[in-house]
């Protein structure tokens, strides 16, 4: 089989799962309020912080005045460290031009009180000052060139992990579906290079799961999942199930990243019959533990190559049926690769696991993922398609 190893991306983590009922529709109902108001939060602060800026910079500036009269007056009370604190709240609030004029300020200030001898500063005192100033600045114009500028952009941030998170909303299945998801990214970084993908056909007859897993690693990988997910995400359960990976293979070829391929695996499951067919690009193979007899399967996939590498490219695929008391499971490399070792010893470890934890209903995908014990260096992603 071929596999591509080696993918992880800029990471966080959290974890979804849903079954059938109302449980879904009350977390759903939840979300989405807190959606909602997020929004509203984030547009007021915008156009508050956005009309703002010289109004800020001027509070700033004042409170700076208000430390050099302390500074002067009563130093044991106020050392001149309190500027550095008005520099790092300017950081949060104030874009580029803000921050000139802020440091510009705390300089003059400093100046004019050595200089007329109303209080001495150690050499110390300039160079940690020094610092501070070249390091909020270049701070500020990082990002100042990403539009990330003061509260709004830290916000923005955060929508855009929620939305990626969102992707992965399992839709309401009938009374005795179940599927769970866990996503834990490398060094609990907010993004992950793998991206879990859910949705319903035929009047929630069929449902569709695919697991993403996009090469590279660090803010570039997490920067190609965000828009890869998002694209990927309009395609499935709006294509047939054995158009969505040629077109998200030729969705990739199209964006012609450095390193624009990723591997997927590709889950549609008939939920009146439990009869499943899982596609293959370049992923590792599915796991399927058979709850009458404990046996722990893996199922054999013919090789494929990943998404973004050929134009025209097909991928394998294979069947089976999921029974009463039967689980799926679906991971990513960095849930069984350690460098150095092989690969099969890490898929022996996830069989394992999921013998001891899942067919002795001891737990759920977090639980098999600590038991693995995998390391925090690479995303780790896990996805789990039950039937009671």
């Amino acid at each position: 089989m071929v596999h591509v190893r080696g993918m992880s991306g800029a990471v966080g983590g959290w974890v979804r799962s849903a079954g059938g009922g109302a449980q879904v529709t009350a977390a759903r109902t939840g979300r989405g309020r807190s959606a909602r108001a997020l929004d509203r939060v984030r547009a007021r602060l915008h156009r508050w912080h956005a009309g703002s800026q010289p109004a800020l910079t001027a509070l700033l500036v004042a409170l700076t005045l208000v430390a050099s009269v302390g500074v002067v007056t009563i130093r044991p009370w106020v050392p001149p460290s309190t500027y550095l604190l008005i520099e790092i709240l300017g950081v949060f609030l104030l874009r580029v031009r803000g921050m000139v004029v802020l440091c510009a300020a705390v300089v003059a200030q400093v100046l004019v009180i050595a200089l007329t001898g109303w209080g001495e500063f150690t050499p110390g005192t300039y160079l940690l000052h020094g610092v501070t100033i070249a390091a909020v600045l270049a701070f500020a114009a990082y990002r100042d060139r990403l539009g990330l500028q003061g509260a709004p952009g830290d916000l923005m941030i955060v929508d855009l992990r929620d939305r990626f998170a969102a992707h992965a909303t399992v839709p309401t299945l009938p009374g005795g579906w179940h599927v769970q998801t866990a996503l834990h990214a490398a060094h609990r970084e907010a993004f992950s290079g793998d991206f879990v993908l859910t949705a319903t056909r035929q009047e929630g007859a069929l449902l569709e799961v695919a697991l993403v897993d996009v090469s590279g690693k660090g803010q570039d990988a997490g920067v190609r999942s965000l828009q890869l997910s998002g694209a990927l995400a309009g395609l499935l359960g709006e294509l047939d199930s054995a158009d969505f990976l040629p077109a998200a293979n030729a969705y990739l070829l199209r964006q012609d990243w450095d390193e624009g391929f990723a591997t997927a695996v590709h889950v549609t499951v008939e939920l009146a019959t439990g009869a499943y067919t899982v596609a293959s690009a370049g992923h590792l193979p599915p796991v399927h533990l058979h709850g009458g007899s404990g046996q722990v399967e893996l199922l054999s996939v013919p090789p494929s190559l990943a998404l973004g590498v050929l134009p025209g490219a097909t991928f394998g695929t294979a069947r089976g049926r999921i029974e009463p008391g039967d689980v799926l499971i679906l991971y990513t490399d960095g849930l069984v690769e350690t460098p150095g070792r092989d690969l099969d010893l890490g898929i022996d470890r996830l069989r394992g696991a999921v013998e001891a934890v899942l067919a002795t209903h001891r737990g759920g995908a977090d639980d098999v993922i600590a038991r693995i014990g995998a390391s925090e260096g690479d995303d780790r992603a896990l996805v789990l398609v039950r039937k009671d």
